[in-house]
């Protein structure tokens, strides 16, 4: 049961299921099987992706994300203007189209009956952690949908407005690996804001909690470091390999 993982462990594991979300259903299922889960089912319509991995206790709806490939993925990440959101007010005009694509297929296998006692988690990676946060948001304000015990995010860009942010209490621990370029878009100046609770991975790869003038510091150490190693560090920061790298370093350290 994911519920008796530890915090550390669990960041792992959607770490994981975030990455796999990017394969192809025959090698998802393999993959998935090895982690626990019993079913495993491919959403796909118009270019949004998504996966349900399911088991006797858990069911976790994981999103895929931008794949330079896909040009619906691209034309998502570029409709960045705000639009009126299915809860409360405002969020990214392509994220949100994202998820309406999906939606119906979804919703349809989170009902209460389909559910049954599963726990539900939601996770996602890049353009799939703005989809999830979105399908978080949907699950936790519909009174017939089911509540998400927690939203796991890496790598996520911001989602909406500062009032949308605040309407969602469901607990997210949202995952940014130091320099992470798509976790500083859409531009604040939008109205665009974070949710969730911000856990950080320094320049070392350690996860550490830096605010102010610390924080500027090991941006800055990981943009020299980066850079001496022939890498633009705000892209390659935000492989969710790298992510699961330094995640699993984390939980071996607890």
């Amino acid at each position: 049961m994911i519920s008796k993982m530890s915090f550390q462990d669990k960041s792992v594991l959607f770490a994981r299921l975030s990455a796999i979300a990017y394969m192809n259903e025959a090698d998802a299922k393999k993959q998935v099987k090895k982690l626990g889960f019993t079913q495993c089912e491919f959403y796909d319509r118009e270019g949004s992706q998504a996966y349900r991995f399911q088991n006797k206790n858990d069911l976790v709806i994981a999103c895929r994300g931008t794949q330079p490939t896909e040009f619906n993925d691209i034309k998502a990440d570029l409709q960045a203007l705000p639009v009126l959101s299915e809860t409360v007010s405002r969020v990214h005009r392509g994220f949100k189209s994202e998820v309406d694509e999906l939606w119906p297929m979804i919703r349809e296998d989170l009902t209460p009956k389909a559910v049954g006692k599963r726990k539900v988690w939601v996770t996602g990676h890049s353009l799939g952690a703005a989809m999830a946060t979105i399908i978080s948001a949907r699950c936790v304000l519909d009174s017939d949908m089911p509540e998400v015990e927690e939203l796991y995010t890496y790598g996520s860009p911001r989602v909406g407005w500062d009032k949308y942010c605040k309407s969602l209490p469901v607990r997210h621990y949202r995952w940014r690996n130091n320099n992470d370029i798509v976790t500083t878009v859409p531009p604040a100046i939008l109205g665009y804001k974070h949710h969730g609770t911000a856990c950080y991975i320094n320049a070392y790869g350690r996860v550490r909690n830096l605010t102010g003038w610390q924080l500027t510091k090991d941006k800055l150490r990981g943009i020299w470091d980066g850079l001496k190693k022939g890498k633009i560090d705000s892209f390659s920061d935000h492989s969710i390999m790298e992510y699961i790298k330094h995640l699993e370093a984390y939980a071996q350290e607890q």
